[in-house]
Order: structure tokens, then sequence, then C-alpha cells
């Protein structure tokens, strides 16, 4: 009897162990085609367009020089209104032409030692905006702006504040179009790398927009 429970044992043990084993190959065999199923590339497409700007921001920056505070106003006054003039003149109406505060330094407030005083005491910065979506008139008033210098205003556009800047506002309109262009790029990318390696390509697993840049 005890001979025949040790049989017993040793024969369920083997098919135990067996089980085991066909259990164990399956499930790894399993895990190399879900591995196969779950492989994926990474692959990005570009869309690129040339529009031409559809707005124009011209700032127009002068200066003026006085020891006396009411001239200076009335220096900046001055300038003020030819620039006005010569502005509507080329084209360009009043609802497109804003004036900012004048900044105003006093150069005897600022002075630290020494007995050097300045020839002016005031000096001043005006800013006049052009805001126009009319860029091929704002251009051709751009070339001419020295004809406003031989009338005595000095100009000055060596800072950040005196660039121009172009704007385009229309992007919505145009990005489902590249979109469309950039994802029907990326998917040649991907079947050439599909065809390359030997490999069937599937569906898209995830997709993102990515970004819009806009250069000058």
């Amino acid at each position: 009897m005890p001979q025949t429970n040790k049989a017993f044992a040793f024969i369920l043990g083997f098919f135990v162990f067996m089980g085991l084993s066909s259990l164990g190959y399956l499930l790894g065999d399993a895990a190399i085609e879900y591995k196969q199923y779950d492989r994926s590339v990474t692959v990005k497409g570009l869309s690129e367009r040339e529009f031409e700007a559809d707005i124009v921001i011209w700032p127009i920056q002068f200066s003026a020089a006085e020891n006396d505070l009411d001239k200076l106003y009335d220096a900046l006054e001055k300038s003020s209104l030819k620039t006005k003039a010569f502005l509507s003149n080329k084209g360009i109406g009043p609802e497109e032409v804003t004036f900012s505060s004048p900044a105003i330094t006093d150069k005897s407030a600022q002075q630290y030692g020494g007995n050097m005083r300045p020839e002016f005491r005031y000096t001043a910065f005006q800013t006049i905006t052009v805001y126009s979506s009319n860029i091929a008139a704002v251009r051709s008033v751009m070339g001419s702006l020295s004809e406003l210098g031989k009338q005595g205003i000095v100009f000055t556009g060596d800072n950040y504040q005196s660039q121009t800047e172009y704007i385009f506002t229309r992007l919505n309109e145009v990005k489902p179009e590249m979109v469309e262009e950039a994802t029907r790029k990326a998917r040649e990318v991907a079947e050439k790398f599909a065809t390359d390696s030997n490999s069937k390509l599937g569906k898209i697993k995830q997709a993102s927009q990515g970004q819009f840049s806009i250069s000058e």
C-alpha cells in the first residue's frame, strides 16, 4: 500500500510539473505576442506656409530738449502735430494713430557730483504709434519719414520700443489645413519606416497637434 501511494504521488507530481511547464510556456508565448502587438514608432510631420502679415505696429519716436519745461512741451506738441499731418497726407487715418504720454527726464535731478552742467536740463521722448492693416501704405510711409526729419524733428530708432512689429491674426483659419498636411507627412514617414523594417503599419496609437511657430 505504501508503495502504491508513492507511485501515485510520483505520477501526480509529474503531471503537475508538466502542466505548470506547459502553462509557463503558453504564458511566455502570449507575452511575446503581446509585445509584438505593442510595438510602436514615433514620427513627426511638418507643415510650412508663407503668409503676409495682416497687422503692422509702427512706433514713431522722437525727442526734444529744452531748459524751460513749457518750451519743451511746446516743442513736443509741434512735432506731434507735424507728424500727424504727415501721416494723414500719406493716407493713414487718424483712427490708426495713437499718442502716448511723453517721457521727460530732468537731468539736474540726476546729476551726482561734479560741476559739469548739461546743455539742456530737460529731455523728452514722445511716441506716436501707427496700428494699421494697410501694411503696404505704412511701409511706403516708412521710406519717406526723412521728410519729417527735414522739418526739425529728431527721431530715435535705436531702442526696443521703436521697433516695428508685424502680426498675423488668421492662424485659426489656416490651422486645420496645416494639421492635416503634417499628419499626412508623418504617416508617410511611418510607412517608409515600416517598409524598410519589413513591418506592417497599423492604426495611429497616439497623436498630438504639436506647436505652431511664426517667424519673419
